[in-house]
């Protein structure tokens, strides 16, 4: 698919949700109104989104993934044998269920408030997949490039797998990721069909491998038993992704990777370069790679220099977790430094993680996430001058 200008600015894909949305969020989880009364709610706060970000000069747009409670628990409303726990609620499977709680205060993670999408029975689509609708309705507003982020097939499969819940109807992770790989599948066919042009498979639990402890892992993806060998879980993770994408062509598949967007502590945040990643990254069959650059705990970008221009680089230059508004020349001397290993052609400028990952615990807010990316457009466009 051809790109229509160098250094394309998107973003990651979630947007700061107002709090008369987060009302009706609970409202609906609630059970006090249907999913079509949320939804005629969630088409404004969808189109302020899509406008936020065609003001600010963004080329490839999201809908902001404001009719989500997160990145990957709203699954729980598009697929039937899941249940939507919070992590309070899953404590009481936890064999040392106060030093867990202290874990978590020491991450800055409340446990009230933090949910996970759990498999108790057999998983199945519902009736519109898990982003179609979404998808819609975002087509149907702008005219602009689109791109809709959906769970990735290793952060699905190691969210829902739930001892002690999942394992009656799944005995391992393995027999869960099947029917996982299976509906991603028929989700990436339906989107490209529609006309999506950019695919997001979100994998934010792969750094976690790498650089968490037992204690950080269990966090993002809810796994809250055993750590396993980090090579086995990255060949795993490989493997899923590469059956999802399989044979499929006409879109633009991604993989997003970060270390953590639940806080604005950043010492709270795993940290570590891209280094032991990298190998495993770049057999995922996608074109793009959606890293964090921004933040200091994302490491240098010499890294990269062994794998000179074998993937895209979505390249994170403004981080969302400060109030801090990136200056244009300094993203344009930050894109110069990963320009010394990918051409002009094969980077992409986005903010280093969503602005609102989490509904109830966005990072920013919409004027400060705008001007963000309003720079980040800025520097897009000093660049496109200079490499034309």
């Amino acid at each position: 698919m051809a790109k229509a200008k160098l250094f394309p600015v998107t973003t990651v894909g979630s947007w700061t949700r107002p709090e008369w949305l987060i009302h009706a969020l609970r409202r609906r989880q609630a059970g006090e109104i249907s999913v079509e009364e949320f939804n005629r709610i969630a088409d404004d706060a969808v189109l302020a989104a899509i406008k936020y970000q065609e003001d600010a000069g963004v080329d490839i747009v999201s809908d902001g993934e404001t009719r989500r409670d997160n990145f990957y628990s709203f699954v729980v409303e598009k697929l039937s044998g899941m249940r939507l726990m919070k992590l309070s609620e899953l404590l009481d499977y936890i064999k040392d269920r106060a030093g867990f709680e202290e874990i978590l205060r020491g991450l800055d993670v409340p446990a009230f408030a933090i949910k996970s999408p759990i498999a108790v029975a057999r998983v199945r689509e519902r009736e519109e997949g898990i982003a179609v609708d979404e998808a819609r309705f975002l087509k149907a507003h702008t005219t602009r490039q689109t791109k809709m982020p959906i769970p990735g097939p290793y952060l699905l499969t190691r969210s829902s797998w739930f001892e002690g819940l999942s394992d009656q109807t799944y005995p391992t992770r393995e027999d869960l990721a099947k029917d996982v790989v299976r509906i991603l599948r028929r989700e990436v066919i339906a989107l490209k069909e529609m006309g999506v042009d950019f695919i997001q498979l979100d994998e934010p639990s792969i750094s976690q491998v790498v650089y968490g402890d037992e204690a950080e892992q269990t966090f993002m993806c809810a796994a809250l038993g055993s750590r396993s060998d980090p090579t086995t879980e990255l060949e795993f993770a490989v493997r899923l992704v590469n059956e999802v994408v399989d044979g499929i062509d006409g879109v633009r598949f991604g993989v997003h990777v970060c270390r953590g967007n639940w806080s604005r502590k950043e010492d709270v945040l795993l940290k570590g370069n891209y280094g032991p990643l990298l190998p495993w990254l770049m057999r995922m069959n996608v074109a793009q790679l959606v890293l964090e650059m921004a933040t200091p705990r994302a490491g240098e970008i010499e890294v990269f220099k062994e794998y000179r221009n074998e993937k895209e680089i979505g390249l994170g230059v403004a981080n969302p977790r400060t109030d801090t508004i990136e200056n244009p020349q300094q993203i344009v001397g930050r894109v110069k430094q990963m320009l010394k290993y990918f051409d002009p052609e094969k980077i992409f400028l986005n903010p280093d993680c969503g602005f609102g990952t989490f509904a109830e615990r966005c990072v920013s807010t919409p004027e400060i996430a705008y001007r963000k990316l309003q720079a980040i457009s800025e520097a897009a466009e000093i660049l496109r001058r200079e490499y034309a």
